[in-house]
């Protein structure tokens, strides 16, 4: 046991943040591949709208690496492997990198750069209204996922802006459910998988607030 403990802290130390890093960047060099073929003239799986692909695998991407970024605190928790917690800023920087891609992507491919179509698209469209909405909660996480805003703005103050995350979360499912119309496929899957990490916490902090009365009359 004490072998296996040295062997993950180990792990953790030196090879957990490159391996996280390498696995966040290999979506979007699987991209520029298919790209590449396309550009190229050989086959690939993109399909003959190009366009809709590139946003979609960008917005899929981003909303998994999302999700990734609200496992790990209870992967930490259960599994106690505390070096975990030490990609947690790297993911969700890599969320809202896709998150941005997907945006610039949707704006180029379907909408030629039209300030004015983009607008249309937000105002008329409830599903990339969300979608628009998730992002811009996710600016502020981005800008201040850094040890000197943690120093500046001080830790209670950081955490609540960082809790800014759930609602970008809910916001960025309901459009990738909106957007597809459908109640099968990922987005039925990744919107199962956001209710179980939030059901997790609001069970882990209802116990949380259950044990504080217990432990004072004890």
């Amino acid at each position: 046991m004490m072998a296996h403990n040295a062997y993950l802290r180990a792990f953790g130390k030196h090879w957990l943040k490159p391996l996280t890093l390498a696995a966040l960047i290999a979506p979007f060099a699987w991209l520029a591949y298919q790209w590449g073929l396309m550009l190229g003239g050989l086959p690939n799986d993109m399909g003959w709208n190009v366009g809709q692909w590139t946003h979609r695998y960008l917005g899929d991407t981003a909303i998994r690496v999302l999700l990734v970024s609200l496992a790990i605190s209870p992967i930490r928790d259960i599994t106690k492997w505390a070096p975990i917690a030490l990609i947690r800023r790297r993911v969700g920087l890599a969320a809202f990198f896709y998150a941005l891609l997907h945006l610039i992507a949707y704006f180029w491919l379907d909408r030629n750069w039209s300030i004015p179509g983009l607008i249309e698209d937000v105002t008329l469209r409830t599903y990339i209204m969300l979608g628009m909405a998730a992002l811009t909660l996710m600016i502020p996480l981005a800008v201040t996922s850094n040890n000197t805003s943690i120093r500046k703005l001080g830790r209670k103050v950081w955490d609540r802006i960082h809790w800014l995350v759930f609602p970008a979360a809910i916001l960025a499912i309901g459009h990738n459910l909106l957007m597809v119309k459908s109640i099968e496929g990922d987005p039925t899957i990744h919107a199962v998988i956001l209710a179980l990490l939030l059901g997790w916490r609001l069970v882990r902090w209802t116990m949380g607030k259950l044990k504080k009365p217990a432990e004072a009359t004890a």
